[in-house]
Formats: C-alpha cells, sequence, structure tokens
C-alpha cells in the first residue's frame, strides 16, 4: 500500500497534469492590460484565501508593479465591519470606499468561488456583484466548479479536483503555484526577485 505521502503527492501530480495552461495565461494577459490602463488590484479570499491575498499582494506591487490592496490586511477595518454591517457586506463596503471602478479588478482566492444558495462566501460573491456593476475586472483562482466566481469572471483558472477528500489543500496549494507562475510571467515581472539576482 502506498503511504499517505505518496498518494497525497501522486494527487498533486495528476492536478498539475490537468491545470489548464490557456486559463492561467488568460489571466496573465488581463493582469497586463490592467497595469497598462493604471487600475488596481483588489485581492480577496477567506481562510487560506485571505493569507494568499496578503502574500500576492505583496508579489503583485514588489515584483510587478501594480498597486494591489486587500482588505483582510486591516483587521480593525474588517471586523468593525463584520460587527456592525455583517459578513456578507464586508468585503463590497470596502470595495466601495476604495472607489472600485472600471480601471480595477478583482482577483478571487477561493476553494469553492462563492455561492449564496448555499451560504459559502457570500462576502465574496456581494463583492463580485458590486465589481460587475462598475465595470471592473474580475479574476479567479478557485476550486471544485468556481461557484460564482467563475460564472462571472473574465478569466478563471480551476483547480483540477482529483480527490474530492482533498479539494481544500490542493486548491489552496495550487492558488500559490498559479500567482507565483502569474508575477514571475514575463509578460508581468518588472522587477527582478532576490535570490535569482544573486550570485
Amino acid at each position: 500500500m502506498p503511504s499517505y505521502s505518496q498518494t497525497y503527492l501522486a494527487e498533486c501530480h495528476r492536478v498539475l497534469d490537468q491545470l489548464e495552461s490557456a486559463a492561467i495565461e488568460r489571466l496573465a494577459q488581463l493582469l497586463v492590460k490592467l497595469r497598462q490602463g493604471g487600475g488596481r488590484l483588489f485581492v480577496l479570499g477567506v481562510g487560506g484565501g485571505a493569507g494568499h491575498a496578503s502574500h500576492a499582494v505583496n508579489d503583485f506591487r514588489k515584483i510587478v508593479g501594480i498597486e494591489a490592496y486587500t482588505p483582510t490586511d486591516n483587521v480593525s477595518e474588517l471586523t468593525a465591519r463584520v460587527n456592525d454591517d455583517g459578513w456578507e457586506t464586508s468585503f463590497a463596503n470596502w470595495l466601495r470606499v476604495s472607489r472600485l471602478g472600471a480601471r480595477d479588478m478583482v482577483l478571487v482566492f477561493s476553494v469553492g468561488g462563492g455561492n449564496l444558495e448555499k451560504n459559502v462566501s457570500p462576502n465574496l460573491v456581494r463583492a463580485l456583484e458590486l465589481a460587475k456593476s462598475v465595470g471592473a475586472s474580475i479574476g479567479g483562482v478557485v476550486g471544485r466548479d468556481g461557484g460564482f466566481t467563475a460564472r462571472v469572471a473574465d478569466a478563471c483558472v480551476i483547480i483540477p479536483t482529483v480527490n474530492p477528500e482533498a479539494v481544500t489543500p490542493h486548491t489552496e496549494a495550487f492558488q500559490a503555484v498559479v500567482w507565483h507562475l502569474l508575477v514571475s510571467h514575463p509578460l508581468l515581472q518588472s522587477a527582478p526577485m532576490k535570490w535569482e539576482s544573486v550570485r
């Protein structure tokens, strides 16, 4: 019998084999257009996606030269909004204060992509509804069937489900793979990374 580690790593190979490179290239082109137009990038995620959002904001700012933000970096504002207004509108109301507009882009890191009917990540859904209403572009790196994010996105990478019992760890692991691919993409990278420049 293979060990759990062997099984998990074999599943990772299957995810990589099934990742749609064309979808990643569409997301890269969307980001190129965003930078050329002087737009801002707003990265949204909850749970592991929130951690990814913070890391990705750093990378898109420092390596790619895109002005980027995430609401989860300001815990005081986020918790005040959740406490006073509710979880469902927390991201959308933050984006309103940020004056989200047609030149901007919202990028979602989510396992399910949001689903109002199942009351899963309704804050992502409301934020994307706002993005659509103001003409902002939408990107996503999501799992399962992509949920609401995949339905409304201009470019969306869906991490393939190779084991229904490991959707979350695989999705969150490969979200990091995808955004690191993007920030090192020749079309996007505008600043050297430290260890690649040290000889």
